[in-house]
């Protein structure tokens, strides 16, 4: 029989979890990249933040591109200041599950990175990613500068075309100028390079962001 899910909500910012002052640590170094893990980054590279679902894999699909320095799974977009992984899941921290990427601006592009986002999982599904079910696994692009925002807003109207063209519904993607990253536990970080066998819920729709034009 099947069975209801129970919606999802966000809690009010007075109803969060308090969290903590101290920062969970993480390793120094990315565990595939062998690169710094935190920062300060500076240019050439620039930082991005998604929000696809669980975020093993979504990881990985950023780590294996050319161009990206660095990455780390952590908590975004919430209240609770350094959450821990079991307070994001209660839904009590209003935190997403999210990738932070660091790429060289002079080797890939920020729309390359979009359209990764948008190719690897459905964004049609609010607080939940195919059988993951919870405000941590929203769909989001969070933000670092307005030409960011420009690129994630007018690469979601491109998508949103393409996914009408073919019957799928509308997406629920936040485009939300990004706050404090809070890095996740450190056996979260690479998990699926140090569990090659572990979970990875990802999976997109079949369909694909158009190549951007040059124009004339």
């Amino acid at each position: 029989m099947f069975k209801r899910l129970k919606e999802v909500v966000m809690p009010s910012r007075d109803s969060v979890l308090p969290g903590r002052s101290k920062k969970i640590p993480v390793s120094a170094k990315h565990y595939v990249l062998d690169t710094p893990m935190e920062g300060p980054f500076n240019a050439p590279y620039e930082t991005a933040v998604f929000g696809l679902g669980c975020f093993w894999g979504a990881e990985k699909q950023f780590w294996q591109l050319p161009g990206v320095y660095t990455t780390a799974v952590g908590y975004a977009a919430g209240s609770t200041p350094n959450p821990s992984y079991e307070e994001v899941c209660s839904g009590r921290t209003a935190h997403n599950e999210v990738v932070l990427v660091v790429f060289d601006t002079t080797k890939i592009s920020y729309r390359v990175l979009l359209k990764v986002f948008w190719e690897s999982h459905n964004p049609t599904q609010g607080m939940r990613q195919g059988g993951d079910h919870g405000t941590q696994y929203r769909s989001g692009i969070y933000t670092y500068t307005e030409e960011q925002a420009t690129q994630a807003k007018a690469t979601q109207a491109e998508f949103q075309k393409v996914l009408t063209d073919t019957g799928l519904p509308t997406i629920t993607t936040e485009v939300l100028p990004a706050t404090q990253f809070y890095y996740a536990e450190d056996y979260h970080q690479q998990y699926l390079a140090k569990n090659p066998g572990g979970y990875c819920g990802l999976g997109g729709v079949g369909a694909c962001l158009p190549e951007e034009t040059t124009k004339q």
